[in-house]
């Protein structure tokens, strides 16, 4: 088989920027979970060129003048609060989805051996009480302050990116929904840093923990989840003080993609949409965790906000979210749509989608951990709204219809291969 694009020449070229392309870190927050151990066992094939890289849209030729970092360049660490071994968490994706064959996992067997003994235990803070449910005693335990909890993370990434000879890390967070921030965050960095030393006192979930350490370690910061990640403007403000770029949030994967695709469709025709309702079912842990309602809040809240922006209007809409255990990392979603067309007429439109969750959601991960280098590489710094297309809630970006965020892409792209073509002086 031919490698893919994406594996890595011999050559380092030099950036606008002055940073040069080299091994990379993706450090996975919830390294343990799905879609981190898919994306593991997806770079150890691509790495092979034992695997068509089909579901990654760096694959496609508009990328290729980009010089992205090569799939064999890419090191992996993580943490997680979870007990068990990296290699077991995998195998449930044959075991209880069929979705991965034990011959392509057999293969990854170096892979998980290596990055095992690169993962940390991550951190319970602010995460809720059904993510703490999960979590080993060992971590379950820890008392610590949120101040601490950075402190302990920011070394951890710090110590990868030492030991791996790294040129950049990527923390991507792909770890389970905690629950909406309970309290306002303050908008300016200086006032949240002053509540840090206080659990009791300080506003950040746990997600944003993670991004706060990445930040301080010199790491990029990717929050492919509903939860808060780098979302408030005081960590907009922190990433910008350290020049780094960052991306969110939560994965468009699924039903909200083709919802983003379909509702431009009844814009453009003037069909007035009465009702969209989406019934989702599925059973990984993501599900098990979004059984709880204060976690699904968040969830529903990501997948429900983009047809007002799409339409104009508000139709009367329903999101439900319900875990099944026998289904695996396998989700299923049915959406109704009721609309009214000329002289009132009312007509439904049904769909029904059902897809791998975390073969959906790994290429993208590479993906973004590929562009969030790139965008380093460049010198960009805060929010990178050019990756609009890979979100639900995508950070400062308005814009919900998916081919006019592809646009935006598309736009992106283009500035990057313009700047690497600049001769250098």
């Amino acid at each position: 088989m031919a490698a893919p694009q994406g594996r890595s020449s011999k050559r380092s070229e030099s950036d606008p920027a002055g940073r040069t392309r080299g091994r990379t870190g993706l450090w996975l927050i919830g390294a343990k979970g799905g879609v981190a151990t898919t994306v593991i066992t997806g770079l150890a094939a691509l790495a092979r060129g034992a695997t068509e890289p089909h579901g990654l849209v760096t694959a496609l030729s508009a990328f290729a003048p980009l010089d992205l970092v090569g799939f064999d360049e890419i090191v992996i660490g993580g943490h997680d609060i979870r007990p068990g071994h990296l290699a077991d968490e995998a195998r449930r994706m044959w075991v209880e989805s069929r979705a991965i064959t034990p011959e392509v996992l057999d293969a990854a067997a170096d892979s998980f051996a290596a990055i095992e003994e690169r993962l940390r235990p991550g951190t319970v803070v602010a995460a809720g009480d059904k993510i703490r449910e999960l979590a080993d005693p060992s971590v379950a335990n820890v008392v610590e302050t949120p101040r601490e909890a950075i402190d302990r993370i920011r070394a951890d990434i710090e110590a990868f990116a030492a030991s791996e000879n790294l040129r950049h890390v990527v923390v991507v967070n792909v770890a389970s929904t905690e629950p909406p921030a309970s309290r306002p965050i303050p908008e300016r960095w200086s006032e949240v840093a002053a509540l840090l030393g206080d659990a009791a006192a300080c506003p950040l979930p746990a997600s944003s923990l993670y991004a706060v350490a990445a930040f301080e370690a010199g790491a990029s910061f990717v929050n492919f989840t509903p939860s808060t990640g780098s979302t408030p403007p005081a960590l907009c403000e922190l990433a910008l003080e350290h020049g780094l770029p960052h991306a969110g949030c939560d994965g468009k994967t699924g039903e909200t993609l083709l919802k983003s695709v379909l509702a431009p469709m009844f814009a453009a025709r003037n069909l007035e949409v009465m009702s969209w309702v989406g019934h989702n079912i599925f059973g990984n842990m993501d599900g098990k965790v979004l059984d709880d309602p204060r976690n699904k809040a968040a969830k529903v809240r990501s997948k429900d906000h983009l047809l007002a922006s799409i339409l104009g209007y508000p139709p009367q809409t329903h999101v439900s979210i319900e875990y099944i255990r026998s289904l695996g990392d396998w989700k299923t979603a049915w959406d109704h749509v009721h609309f009214r067309g000329f002289l009132g007429t009312p007509m439904t439109f049904q769909f029904t989608w059902q897809g791998c969750d975390s073969i959906l959601a790994a290429p993208l991960v590479i993906d973004l951990v590929r562009l969030t280098e790139r965008a380093w590489r460049r010198g960009e710094q805060g929010v990178l709204r050019g990756l609009a297309p890979f979100f639900k809630s995508p950070l400062g970006v308005e814009e919900q219809d998916f081919s006019k965020q592809c646009a935006m892409l598309d736009a992106w792209i283009e500035s990057l291969a313009q700047s690497s073509s600049k001769p250098r002086r």
